[in-house]
């Protein structure tokens, strides 16, 4: 079973399961282990961005977009304190979107290197 790795990645969300399983379907079992090694060093836990955007009510506002990539943003909340507070609970509803997105950037990402690599 060439997807076994999905099952040791944390807090892994069906949604992220079956995108994995979609880009990597085509893949041989060698091309599988190195998308699992290249993916999981660039994940994000959804849990761990919850827990980044909890920090911005007590510390810095903006980590968990800096975790995510989102410079930009990352400055944006960092200088407006969250945009207000308001971008800040946006972000603690929408933290496994947050999540997600990220995850599906890096997978696809992951999957393109493994693919210029077997050429």
């Amino acid at each position: 079973m060439k997807h076994n790795f999905l099952f040791h990645l944390a807090n892994v969300t069906t949604e992220e399961m079956i995108f994995i399983q979609e880009i990597t379907k085509d893949l041989n079992e060698n091309q599988v282990r190195n998308f699992e090694l290249v993916y999981t060093g660039k994940r994000r836990d959804p849990q761990h961005v919850l827990l980044f955007t909890i920090l911005g009510f007590f510390g810095i506002a903006g980590i968990q977009r800096f975790v995510t990539n989102q410079m930009g943003m990352g400055i944006l909340y960092f200088l407006t304190a969250g945009l207000c507070f308001i971008g800040t609970i946006v972000d603690l509803i929408n933290y496994k979107s947050l999540a997600n997105e990220y995850n599906h950037k890096m997978a696809l990402e992951s999957r393109h290197f493994v693919g210029m690599a077997a050429m």
